[in-house]
C-alpha cells in the first residue's frame, strides 16, 4: 500500500460506521450525501481527516502540527482533536467562500488555538 493508502485505511478504521459506504462504490456513488445526509458525507469526512494529516505534516498552515499536537493532548485522542479541527477547517473554508477572499490561515490557526486552550465541552 501507498503511504495515503495506509494513512487512509488508518482513519477509515476508525469510522465502523461508514465501512459499508467504503465497501461498496457502486452504492456510494448513486447515494445522494448532500446536505443533510443522515450521518454526514463519509467521503468528505475523510479527505478533511487525510487533509489535516497532510497539513500537520508538513507544517502548512505554520503552525497547525503544534496547535493540533496540543489539541489532541488536551482531549487525549488525535481521532477527536482531529474532529475539532475539522470544524474550525470548514469554518474556514466557508468564511472565505462567503467572503470572496482567500482561505485565512492564521484565523484557522487560531481557532484550533482556542480550542486547544479550553476544556472539552
Amino acid at each position: 500500500m501507498e503511504a495515503i493508502e495506509q494513512l487512509a485505511a488508518g482513519w477509515i478504521a476508525e469510522h465502523p460506521e461508514w465501512h459499508a459506504d467504503f465497501g461498496d462504490a457502486e452504492a456510494a456513488v448513486a447515494r445522494d450525501y448532500g446536505d443533510g445526509a443522515v450521518g454526514g458525507n463519509p467521503f468528505l469526512h475523510l479527505s478533511m481527516h487525510l487533509s489535516i494529516s497532510e497539513q500537520c505534516s508538513i507544517d502548512q498552515p505554520r503552525g497547525i502540527r503544534q496547535a493540533v499536537e496540543l489539541l489532541a493532548a488536551r482531549r487525549g485522542d488525535l481521532h477527536a482533536a482531529h474532529h475539532e479541527v475539522m470544524e474550525c477547517l470548514g469554518q474556514m473554508l466557508a468564511d472565505a467562500q462567503a467572503s470572496g477572499r482567500p482561505p485565512d490561515g492564521d484565523a484557522y490557526i487560531a481557532a484550533v488555538q482556542r480550542r486547544a486552550t479550553r476544556d472539552a465541552g
